[in-house]
């Protein structure tokens, strides 16, 4: 048998304390009965009247007695059919209980009912206004953040980022998408700028390394050419080459701009339509994606962002702190303001605690019934005496006086009726 705790010990005191003040009652009557049938005896008619609700109020008390003892034990531990109800029948109490819950409090009229009456959205946008509670919030919950990011390993985590970003890499069809893309970015002009640069590149390059032309021609001279008319080559590839690059630099309508036009247009199109530039694509994507240097970035890059969301959790003056504190206050006030807000978010509510009630409402009065199944017969029984056992009490009492009263009425009818 298990310790009671405090509250039960009190409780338990309780229930003993009206166990005798009932059982005085009876003790009481039984006194009154003898006391009216030696009056009685001496010829005393009031006797008469005190003796019938004496009488009365023994049935009461021994009656109300014997019905309170029966829900918990056997009366005097005789074998009467239908005593010690709770101990017997305490499975089919665990299911009454359970179905008793369920109709009555994890029903859906009920469920929404209680939740409009609390009218969470109001009394939690006004909370979360105050900048205290808004506070309190951003606190714990970079709390919270800070606790989690402890517990997550690196090495762990990194390997399931990296596991999901291939995985969902992989899955796109990177050739179609990026055919689109590009298409609508030569479309709007946007890499103009990138050959703005390139040229502008070309031409820095070429007026600081004319050796570089120079090596390359004469080493692809025939061997009989004279030196001279290869370097006099060279200087003239070289011009025309500055040339050329400095047109495309400085013309924006010049032939190689719109040639480098149609060829990024044309390869948008076999991008996300030609089946070997697209299996080209995803070969290209899949080398990426299994590149140790790309694996090695996300790595680093999920250690940089933790250190800096740790750093900025933990700092309460951080942009961070300052800027979700602010965000929370300002959806308090937007919640406490509009009224639109308020019912979406109370329907949201409501829609998710119907959900989870109604969805789950024979697992919670399953687990009801088991937990009262579970109880050991005795245990269960010390249980519910403990908790109502002082107000079953008051029915021992009340049979006494009500017994009294019932046959002092009926003697007095019959004798005089």
């Amino acid at each position: 048998m298990r310790q009671l705790s405090p509250a039960e010990v009190i409780k338990r005191r309780g229930v003993r304390r009206m166990k005798a003040v009932a059982t005085g009652f009876l003790l009481a009557a039984v006194g009154l009965y003898v006391l009216a049938r030696w009056q009685e005896g001496h010829g005393a008619g009031w006797a008469q009247y005190l003796g019938a609700a004496a009488q009365a109020a023994m049935v009461g008390a021994l009656a109300d007695w014997f019905a309170v003892t029966a829900l918990f034990r056997r009366p005097l531990g005789l074998p009467i059919p239908h005593t010690a109800i709770i101990p017997h029948r305490k499975e089919a109490l665990g299911r009454s209980l359970g179905d008793f819950v369920g109709e009555n409090f994890l029903s859906e009229q009920v469920i929404r009912v209680r939740l409009r009456a609390v009218r969470l959205s109001d009394r939690l946008g006004g909370w979360l206004a105050q900048e205290k509670h808004a506070d309190r919030v951003t606190h714990e919950a970079a709390g919270v953040l800070r606790g989690v990011l402890a517990v997550l390993r690196d090495d762990d985590l990194q390997a399931v980022l990296s596991r999901t970003l291939n995985r969902w890499l992989s899955e796109q069809p990177v050739g179609q998408v990026a055919g689109r893309v590009l298409a609508r970015f030569v479309a709007d002009d946007g890499h103009r700028p990138l050959v703005d640069l390139l040229a502008r590149r070309a031409v820095t390059w070429l007026e600081e390394h004319p050796d570089a032309i120079e090596r390359t021609v004469t080493g692809e001279a025939p061997m009989w050419t004279p030196r001279f008319v290869d370097e006099r080559v060279a200087r003239r590839i070289h011009k025309e080459l500055v040339r050329f690059a400095a047109a495309v630099r400085d013309e924006p309508d010049h032939k190689a701009r719109a040639a480098i036009d149609d060829f990024l247009a044309d390869f948008a199109v076999q991008l996300a339509t030609d089946p070997a530039t697209l299996a080209q694509a995803e070969r290209f994507k899949q080398n990426l994606i299994n590149h140790h240097e790309v694996q090695r970035l996300v790595g680093s890059s999920w250690q940089a962002l933790r250190s800096l969301i740790v750093s900025a959790a933990e700092d309460a003056d951080s942009e961070l702190r300052v800027r979700a504190r602010a965000a929370i206050a300002g959806f308090g006030r937007r919640l406490a303001e509009d009224d639109r807000l308020r019912n979406k978010m109370d329907a949201w509510v409501e829609d998710a605690a119907v959900y989870l009630v109604t969805t789950y409402r024979a697992e919670i009065t399953a687990l009801i019934t088991e937990t009262v199944g579970a109880w050991d017969a005795q245990e269960t029984s010390r249980k519910v005496e403990i908790q109502v056992g002082r107000d079953l009490q008051f029915i021992r009492i009340n049979g006494t006086v009500v017994g009294a009263l019932a046959g002092l009425l009926i003697y007095v009818l019959t004798r005089f009726g």
